[in-house]
């Protein structure tokens, strides 16, 4: 039974890539179903958030659209690409899990690549748009998260979004981010001119050093450890110049232990964590 929520509960915003049961099993998606049943069951208040890939099926996962969510447009590039935001429940876990949609980025059979194994060249978008997708509709439940925990690589430019973009508005000004770092970004490319684009509003050239010669998915990492509050080592295989990255940062960085639906001991470590973060 989940917790009785006080007013002084947490609230913890999960930015995921993958969900189990909407994907199939895997570490990210393992964490992104039961991280947020655990936290919520310990009291916290919780928010949920993945892409709703053309691979979800949405009438055996009964989503529907959420329209007072929906309708606003959010300009990647120079095109403004229609949002809208779909919801399920995992009635045994008493959470909603909220869909971050677009006709254009999401509603291709696949998650990131195509039939050949080739990543598609407008990942770098779909990430833009993914990370501002949730902020936007965040602010529009004018619910204020204490922490914003990330986890795969289409979420990982929502850090620099939070502490660049969007950390003069009240709903996200004292939001800590923690990242999950996994072994998902072995070739993994990006558009030459990434840097140029994800640079809107208070962001500069600077500001995403990171990606501005190379575009490679350990290099967006690097980004979004640079504009994070602490840094999780959730998978064997991570590349392990992001540790050293995140410790050259005077990062807090912990191991996670073994992660599974049986293993459920992460889950304490990762609330020993946020405490840590949040303190």
């Amino acid at each position: 039974m989940p917790a009785v929520i006080s007013k002084e509960a947490k609230k913890v915003l999960f930015v995921n890539s993958e969900i189990f049961p909407y994907l199939p099993e895997s570490d990210i998606a393992t964490v992104g179903r039961f991280l947020p049943q655990g936290i919520q069951e310990k009291g916290y208040e919780i928010r949920s958030f993945m892409p709703r890939y053309g691979c979800v099926n949405e009438r055996r996962n009964q989503l529907h659209e959420v329209i007072r969510l929906s309708g606003m447009n959010i300009v990647v590039g120079a095109v403004d690409r229609q949002l809208v935001i779909k919801v399920a429940s995992i009635s045994s876990a008493r959470m909603q899990v909220y869909f971050i949609d677009n006709e254009d980025y999401f509603h291709r059979k696949a998650v990131d690549r195509d039939a050949e194994g080739k990543f598609f060249a407008d990942n770098d978008e779909r990430a833009m748009f993914f990370a501002r997708g949730v902020l936007e509709t965040v602010k529009k439940l004018r619910w204020k998260p204490d922490l914003v925990h990330c986890q795969g690589w289409i979420s990982y430019l929502m850090p620099l979004y939070l502490k660049k973009v969007y950390n003069q508005d009240p709903i996200f000004a004292d939001s800590k981010v923690v990242l999950s770092l996994y072994n998902d970004l072995d070739g993994l490319n990006f558009s030459s001119d990434m840097a140029s684009r994800v640079a809107i509003s208070n962001i500069n050239a600077e500001d995403v050093s990171e990606i501005t010669s190379e575009t490679t998915g350990i290099n967006l990492a690097k980004l979004a450890i640079r504009y994070s509050d602490g840094v999780i080592t959730a998978a064997d295989g991570v590349n392990g110049c992001l540790e050293a990255y995140a410790k050259e940062k005077n990062l807090p960085i912990i191991t996670s232990p073994a992660i599974s639906t049986e293993n459920t001991a992460y889950i304490d470590e990762y609330e020993k964590f946020y405490d840590q973060i949040l303190a």
